[in-house]
């Protein structure tokens, strides 16, 4: 946080020369500019995509977490703080990792910039972040908890297709607001892109339906709340979605070693960001210690060089939806 307060005031004389130099270019010169919109991550910023569609080259669309930074640590740089400032759409998740946004936003030289917390849209369907048995506790989680007292919630939301449905249709409203000459194309390529988003909804159901286990167990951080809510599935886990942490105690790694014994799992799973050292010390503590790792994507560090190589957030999903078929096998 004192990194972000120097931030913010190194960029505040920045953005008060932009606006002073620029004196009127929200109203005078707003026909003859791209549309800014600006995401803070690829799920979102992948959603904007496809909802522009055709009309994508005439929109300027930045997404700010581009370097493969996790959520849990990022803080904006001036350059992010800029682009911020002029946008004309800004849309963030709005959970505890996005804490420094109030503060970008109260520099914004357009102030009449629509901002848009996906947390927000969600409303009631926004789950806490939870604790299960044999998960291990850090100092984190004990400051979540306190938190939680105020309303927060688990972050990741996005990997949820039932959730991604509410937030692209959100998303695209407010685009359609923004942009009324396309907005009949826009209310277009979202139908086409929910239809798409409830067919691999099918495609998981399906794969749950005629798989022979319930349940799945994560060496690593748990971010698949929301999927695993979805398809009524039980899962185990070293760490909850927002821990820092990546050595687990011993008494955790012999929890989740005696639970894939029990529950005869033969994969244990880990996020692409691992380098699986925990999953495969889980799995040398158990009793075959020939149990397969399993990588999930979380999406958390994904970059526009992916985006540009053809990975969307549907492939990715798609990816994940092989990954569990294995799991549940």
């Amino acid at each position: 946080m004192k990194r972000f307060i120097i931030v913010l005031s190194t960029v505040l004389l920045s953005i008060t020369c932009l606006t002073g130099c620029a004196a009127g270019d929200w109203s005078q010169g707003s026909e003859e500019r791209k549309l800014r919109i600006t995401a803070t991550i690829f799920p979102i910023y992948d959603w904007v995509m496809n909802i522009l569609g055709e009309n994508a080259s005439d929109a300027d669309v930045v997404m700010l977490l581009n370097s493969g930074a996790d959520l849990h640590s990022y803080q904006p740089t001036a350059d992010d703080i800029m682009k911020i400032s002029t946008s004309d759409v800004f849309i963030y998740i709005g959970g505890e990792s996005d804490e420094w946004v109030e503060d970008a936003l109260s520099t914004a030289a357009n102030k009449n910039m629509i901002v848009l917390n996906l947390l927000d849209i969600l409303g009631d369907d926004a789950k806490e972040e939870e604790l299960v048995e044999g998960m291990q506790e850090t100092e984190h989680d004990h400051e979540h908890e306190k938190v939680h007292e105020e309303g927060e919630y688990d972050e990741h939301i996005w990997l949820s297709l039932r959730n991604a449905e509410v937030l692209v249709n959100g998303i695209s409203k407010v685009l359609q607001s923004a942009d009324q000459e396309h907005a009949a194309d826009y209310e277009k390529n979202t139908a086409a892109y929910v239809g798409q988003l409830n067919e691999l909804d099918q495609k998981y159901k399906d794969a749950v339906s005629a798989s022979s286990y319930d349940t799945l167990l994560f060496g690593d951080r748990f971010p698949f709340r929301y999927l695993t809510t979805d398809y009524g599935l039980s899962y185990y886990a070293a760490f909850a979605g927002c821990s820092a942490e990546t050595e687990a105690s011993f008494e955790t790694v012999v929890f989740l070693a005696k639970k894939m014994d029990e529950l005869d799992l033969h994969s244990i799973i880990a996020l692409e960001s691992s380098d699986q050292k925990l999953a495969e010390t889980i799995i040398r503590n158990t009793e075959s210690k020939d149990q397969k790792v399993l990588v999930m994507d979380s999406m958390q560090s994904a970059t526009l060089k992916d985006a540009a190589n053809g990975i969307t957030y549907l492939s990715i999903m798609e990816k994940n939806l092989e990954v569990l078929r294995q799991a549940l096998e």
